[in-house]
């Protein structure tokens, strides 16, 4: 396998979560906190998967999930993503935020399977909002190269911005509900009454 070919996963669970009110990585979908069932989700999937966390949290994770820590030179989401790339510079990853109590193997497997390495990223998108899905996507080391400079340039903190602005690979998952983000209680609600159904 090339260096290229190399898939990392990554769970961003280093955020605030203030819309929820209580951290959305602790939160139990499916028995575990919500971090860890996608850390395993993507273990099995990735030649190694990572916890993108802040300082203040590294110490309550268990040994046994690999952490990187965030070093905090860029804001939001771009912050656990650049991280990671500043680690291991020459993989690809593939990026879940820790919002998505819905997300399964069988869709981690669909983005995989049309993962396009000549592409800037491989995205998750709705068929009806086409808009890349930039925390739930696979970015190649050229995407995360270019978005250092995207942001030293001033351009702004959104990585769904430079995914549309960039060449990347749109993928439509066969059950669209897995795309659900758990923001806020109302959408916690929600992916509660889908995940029962």
């Amino acid at each position: 396998m090339t260096t290229k070919d190399r898939l990392y996963g990554l769970v961003l669970s280093g955020g605030k979560s203030t819309r929820m009110g209580q951290d959305k990585g602790l939160i139990s979908y499916h028995g575990v906190p919500q971090r860890e069932h996608l850390y395993h989700l993507l273990d099995t999937l990735c030649d190694k998967t990572f916890l993108s966390v802040r300082q203040d949290q590294d110490e309550e994770i268990a040994s046994s999930f690999k952490t990187i820590l965030d070093r905090n030179e860029f804001r939001g989401p771009y912050n656990g993503l650049l991280s990671a790339y500043r680690k291991y510079p020459d993989v690809a990853w593939l990026v879940l935020a820790c919002d998505l109590p819905l997300l399964d193997e069988a869709s981690l497997k669909e983005l995989i399977a049309q993962r396009n390495t000549q592409k800037m990223a491989t995205a998750f998108a709705n068929r009806d909002n086409p808009l890349p899905e930039p925390l739930c996507a696979i970015w190649e080391p050229q995407a995360l190269k270019t978005s250092i400079a995207y942001l030293e340039a001033g351009n702004g903190t959104c990585p769904r911005k430079f995914l549309i602005n960039n060449d990347v690979s749109l993928v439509f998952p066969k059950t669209p509900q897995v795309l659900l983000n758990a923001n806020s209680q109302e959408e916690y609600k929600e992916a509660l009454q889908k995940l029962e159904s």
